[in-house]
């Protein structure tokens, strides 16, 4: 089948997000056909260039969203009035307040004060599941009645990308003053938010600009026959931007969309527009646009497949449907951690490890201080932390880290280490200590992760790959991963953390036990293989769903057999006109020869000839 893969700062470039999980998936997938379809975020990522890409992958076509080319489109009387009225009613659900009409079925949108803090829907790392906006709580994937809040932002989505089909890109009316006289209105407008209402100009500059950042996927040139239209289905490899390209072939076209979620977008918005960054009267209608633009996502999806259960009460609580929801964990090379993972444990029995990317959020601070109360109980006891800083703020937290453990453990007596010898190392890999990642991770006797806030624990699971027992932290997806196969204390509580850590050094059966079913648990869930294999299945059950009316040509120009799967053609009622244009649109978005890829820079889209 032909697989449209819609990314968002990540592959192909040499650098980004999913970079390495979409690579794996697309090699691994080589009976499929790929087309690319690349937003980028920086002008360095693309200056960096493309991965080395597979036969399969028939073409790739790429757009900036770190800057918007215009084309010169100026729209004419109607066309403006239709952008007008479109965007109007964009801005006044945004702007939208808790007694709006269909309030009581809004999709996911946080208040304006941004994620509420609670330990339930958000795991243990203090991040709640989103609530919806003004603080009503989200539909809980029951879906918007007739004319609620919901159904108008799809709407008014769908009306803007037929205007811009229509009559051209949108880049230059969403920065019109059309667009912040609308925003303008809306704030000032009778049940607006309250914290929205005294924007000024400049907030709404700043808001007018963030919505035609997010919106540019509605200009671009991807959506005609020989683009997405031509897909079996759309890969949408993380939610917003590249997932509303999704939403666009299906409302043109019917493709199916499915969507894969590593990392929640829409939390990784809340925790970065904070009291810090920008006022009230700008976050309140972010926050809301991009909360009902996940819901609007969810909603649409033919399914929806998060990468662990913390992502999955997200999506749960923006209103997406169990019933289409797959769980699918990353998927991680485990070949090179298997000489450590298989060969007998020659670890120092008193080493301590801990292995990842120096930042404030793996919390190094706390895992210093549990090492100063693990010295107490076991003095030959040692640390070593093993890995690079992270930016700029890492470098400085490594150095606040190093002027710690010097606090914490001077130079130590003669008799149990030599003078001048510190139970604390901080290394690099690459080092004479740690050559490689799995010389660092086979150093230890137990490893251990410190986070106060963390997704997918890939560190973690490196570890399980080599068969070490471990203590972590109870944030993220650390228990989903962990499984029983190793301990779990609660986060910033060094004492707590202390204890585990002495536990398992004093127990060598124990860690051994623990070690040999995390390998186990490790090689059964969380390696490349599982990864494609489920992949692929879920392809297959979407086009069962969604058959392909295609004829595929060989290079002779006859008709390929077997080059359609055989889901393609199952007979039954479910595989009707009527069901599959329910399935792959859902209701209100109905649908109106492979060769080496050669990047292709999208163009926002012309005026046809006459409209202008």
């Amino acid at each position: 089948m032909r697989i449209g893969l819609l990314t968002e700062g990540g592959y192909p470039y040499v650098s980004g997000d999913a970079r390495l999980w979409c690579d794996r998936l697309v090699r691994g997938l080589g009976q499929h056909e790929f087309d690319l379809y690349a937003l980028s975020r920086t002008r360095r990522q693309e200056d960096e260039g493309l991965l080395p890409l597979p036969p399969h992958v028939s073409r790739v076509r790429t757009a900036p969203l770190w800057t918007a080319e215009e084309n010169g489109t100026t729209y004419g009387r109607r066309a403006r009035r239709r952008f007008a009225e479109s965007y109007g009613e964009l801005a006044a659900v945004l702007y939208a307040g808790p007694g709006a009409t269909g309030a009581e079925g809004s999709t996911g949108a946080t208040g304006a004060e941004g994620p509420h803090r609670s330990t339930g829907a958000g795991g243990a790392d203090g991040v709640g599941g989103p609530t919806g906006a003004g603080g009503e709580e989200a539909a809980g994937g029951s879906g918007a009645g007739s004319g609620s809040l919901a159904d108008r932002f799809g709407t008014a989505l769908r009306a803007l990308a037929e205007l811009a089909r229509d009559e051209g890109g949108l880049v230059g009316a969403l920065r019109s003053d059309t667009a912040v006289r609308a925003l303008e209105r809306a704030c000032r407008a009778p049940g607006a938010l309250a914290t929205a209402r005294g924007a000024r100009v400049p907030d709404l500059l700043v808001v007018a600009a963030h919505l035609e950042r997010a919106l540019r996927p509605l200009s671009l040139d991807w959506y005609g026959g020989d683009g997405l239209g031509a897909a079996d289905l759309c890969h949408a490899t993380a939610g917003g931007p590249a997932a509303l390209a999704g939403l666009l072939a299906g409302h043109f076209f019917g493709v199916p969309l499915l969507v894969t979620e590593y990392g929640v977008q829409l939390r990784s918005h809340y925790l970065a527009s904070g009291p810090d960054v920008a006022n009230p009267a700008v976050r309140a209608p972010l926050a809301a646009f991009h909360g009902r633009l996940a819901a609007e996502v969810y909603r649409r999806a033919a399914i929806i497949t998060p990468g662990n259960a913390h992502a999955r009460r997200w999506q749960e609580r923006c209103g997406a449907d169990r019933a289409r929801i797959r769980t699918v964990h990353p998927g991680m090379a485990a070949d090179r951690f298997t000489e450590v993972g298989e060969a007998p444990d020659r670890a120092d029995p008193d080493m301590l490890v801990w292995v990842g990317r120096i930042e404030p959020t793996k919390d190094l601070m706390s895992l210093l201080h549990a090492f100063a109360e693990i010295r107490k109980e076991e003095p030959k006891a040692r640390l070593r932390i093993v890995g690079a800083p992270a930016g700029p703020e890492g470098a400085a937290y490594l150095g606040h880290c190093r002027a710690l453990a010097a606090q914490l453990f001077p130079d130590e007596a003669e008799g149990v280490h030599a003078v001048g010898d510190n139970p604390v190392a901080f290394e690099e890999i690459g080092g004479p200590e740690a050559p490689t990642l799995a010389d660092a991770y086979a150093s230890g006797a137990v490893v251990v992760l410190s986070s106060v806030v963390e997704g997918f624990p890939v560190g973690l699971v490196e570890a399980m790959f080599c068969g070490r027992a471990t203590v972590s932290t109870d944030v993220g997806a650390v228990v989903e991963v962990i499984g029983g196969t190793g301990l779990v204390v609660p986060p910033r509580n060094p004492r707590a953390l202390a204890q585990a850590c002495v536990t398992l050094l004093r127990d060598p059966e124990r860690r051994e036990r623990l070690g040999a079913a995390a390998r186990a648990r490790a090689l059964e869930l969380f390696t490349v293989e599982q990864n494609v294999a489920a992949f692929d299945s879920i392809y297959l059950e979407i086009v069962s769903h969604c058959p392909v009316r295609r004829v595929v040509l060989d290079q002779a120009g006859e008709p390929l057999p077997f080059a359609v799967p055989a889901e393609a053609h199952m007979p039954g009622r479910w595989t009707g006109p009527a069901a599959r244009v329910a399935h792959r649109a859902g209701p209100g978005w109905a649908p109106g020869g492979s060769t080496r890829p050669t990047p292709v820079r999208a163009t926002p889209l012309a005026a046809p000839e006459g409209a202008r």
